[in-house]
């Protein structure tokens, strides 16, 4: 029904996300008053394949009203780092002018653009894949640490991590081997 109705006006759906964002702020100015350094904001704001909605609506209705809801964040001086599962390549640019200090992504999104554009501004975590740690060889495990590790390596505020966290049915020799590789580059 939500797509339907956003399908069928995406103006009088626009207007119902602005509602909702008014009620939410009370929710982000309490964080504003909380004794906590960073905020996480996870919003999944797309797909897998990329934006739900047509970009113009997440640029009239969304982005404003994250900068509407970080502007008590920013200004009692906490960090924000924002998150997103599946891919928001197109709207990094705009998440970013929201005033967030941070992405954690899963590796539908882009860490290239995101460390060319923001690497030495900007916290970067994840973006190693879960599924090949789920059921990946060591040799593929170790590409895709050392794929991730050679991007972030030259960013002061890069973290390695799995997008989307480690399953519970995850073997544990693929986990371990994961973290021992990591362990072996890590190194700046």
């Amino acid at each position: 029904m939500l797509l339907l109705a956003a399908g069928t006006d995406a103006k009088r759906f626009g207007e119902l996300a602005n509602r909702y964002a008014g009620w939410m702020q009370q929710y982000f100015d309490a964080l504003a008053e909380a004794d906590v350094p960073v905020v996480m904001v996870h919003d999944d704001i797309v797909w897998s394949s990329g934006p739900i909605f047509r970009p113009a609506w997440y640029r009239e209705y969304v982005f404003p009203n994250y900068a509407k809801y970080f502007s008590p964040l920013l200004d009692s001086g906490k960090r924000i780092m924002f998150t997103s599962d599946a891919n928001y390549n197109e709207f990094i640019d705009d998440i970013a002018v929201t005033g967030v200090h941070g992405f954690v992504l899963e590796p539908m999104t882009s860490l290239e653009y995101i460390v060319e554009k923001y690497g030495q501004t900007h916290v970067i975590v994840g973006n190693a894949d879960t599924r090949i740690l789920l059921s990946g060889t060591e040799g593929q495990i170790r590409t895709e640490v050392e794929r991730c590790i050679s991007l972030g390596r030259n960013c002061p505020g890069y973290f390695m991590a799995v997008g989307n966290h480690i399953p519970s049915n995850t073997p544990v020799e693929n986990a371990l081997y994961y973290n021992q590789v990591y362990e072996e580059l890590c190194w700046r």
